[in-house]
């Protein structure tokens, strides 16, 4: 039975403490929000994480994309504990602190760089029935330096040690030369280096960072809208999801030793997946429409499930069904938040 080795998983990307609360429609209007996006904070949003707080019953969740889900595969996995190692930066304050309590109880390696010109980073989860509309205040988040943190010879020893790397595409707007460093040696010694789309507005308004790094990327994931955006500012000309799968395949890549793999879920629709020069669907798992208690943490949870079979060598249908399993349970529960076992087979 193949089992991972410790730190063979590597995420990086912003650690954020999720404000989670169903909200109403006219919260979401009072500060211009759409019922399913993510979007960085800007000055008008500063009142809403007061407001939030003051007006609804809210729930706090450790999150941040690439936090959580590395946090579900190391939920897949169970044993070892510290498969996953996961690096970003947060304030020395009582959210940082939750976060770094939240890490050691989900069994991942986390090496916070701290400091304290910014506060511990937050996301405002605003619930509307399933949708959720997510609003980033990264703070210390944003404050990720490479020459203070991941070029130190103890952390950077943690980045060889993996075998399977994953950024969430969010990072992209914080520190590029982290990225770049990171993919470069997963490319040069034949790893797996895997990226997510992330956002529509990561596509647009971050798409010459994200066109440096995907020559580097192995495996990339992403969820219709972004596929769609992607396909846009890329000008590939198709709203088909099974085409810009495949155009988002061809890209120029460096390492030829691995064929680049693209990965799109459609919500409740099947997951399409690239394989050689075909694009084959994968349907989801069922589930009732009253099990769904939010759907914040899905799309993270799906990448954690792939990722803990992908690091144990498994097949990508594997991978798939891993995903899809944990998505599913996932949404079952607030925020990315999980039961004690997976039951997965």
């Amino acid at each position: 039975m193949p089992t991972a080795s410790q730190n063979a998983l590597f995420g990086m990307g912003n650690p954020l403490l999720d404000i989670c609360a169903v909200v109403d429609k006219d919260f979401l209007d009072k500060y211009g929000l759409k019922a399913n996006d993510q979007i960085l904070a800007e000055e008008k949003h500063k009142e809403m994480f007061e407001e939030i707080v003051k007006k609804f019953k809210v729930e706090y969740h450790a999150g941040g994309a690439t936090q959580n889900s590395v946090k579900v595969a190391q939920w897949m996995i169970q044993e070892p504990h510290n498969v996953a190692t996961f690096f970003g930066c947060i304030g020395k304050d009582k959210f940082g602190r939750i976060l770094k309590e939240k890490a050691e109880e989900a069994h991942v390696d986390a090496h916070y760089y701290e400091q304290s010109e910014e506060p511990t980073g937050t996301c405002a989860a605003c619930i509307t029935g399933d949708n959720r509309s997510l609003v980033a205040n990264l703070a210390a988040a944003n404050c990720y330096k490479k020459e203070k943190h991941l070029d130190l010879e103890d952390n950077w020893k943690l980045v060889e040690k993996a075998q399977v790397y994953y950024i969430a595409g969010f990072f992209l707007t914080v520190s590029l030369e982290s990225i770049l460093k990171v993919a470069k040696h997963a490319s040069e010694n034949n790893k797996i280096f895997c990226l997510n789309l992330s956002a529509p507005f990561i596509c647009e308004f971050f798409k010459e960072a994200l066109l440096k790094v995907m020559p580097y990327v192995d495996i990339l994931f992403g969820n219709e809208t972004e596929a769609a955006a992607f396909a846009r500012e890329q000008g590939f000309e198709t709203e088909d999801i099974e085409e810009i799968a495949k155009k988002a395949q061809s890209l120029p890549k460096v390492n030829k030793k691995r064929q680049r793999i693209v990965v799109f879920t459609q919500g409740n629709e099947g997951t399409v997946m690239t394989k050689g020069d075909k694009v084959e669907t994968f349907p989801v798992l069922e589930i009732d429409q009253k099990e769904i208690v939010d759907t914040n943490g899905a799309g993270d949870a799906f990448v954690g499930g792939f990722l803990s079979q992908l690091v144990q060598d498994k097949t990508f249908e594997q991978c798939i069904r891993a995903g899809h399993y944990a998505a599913n349970v996932i949404i079952r529960h607030a925020g990315c938040t999980f039961p004690e076992k997976p039951d997965f087979h």
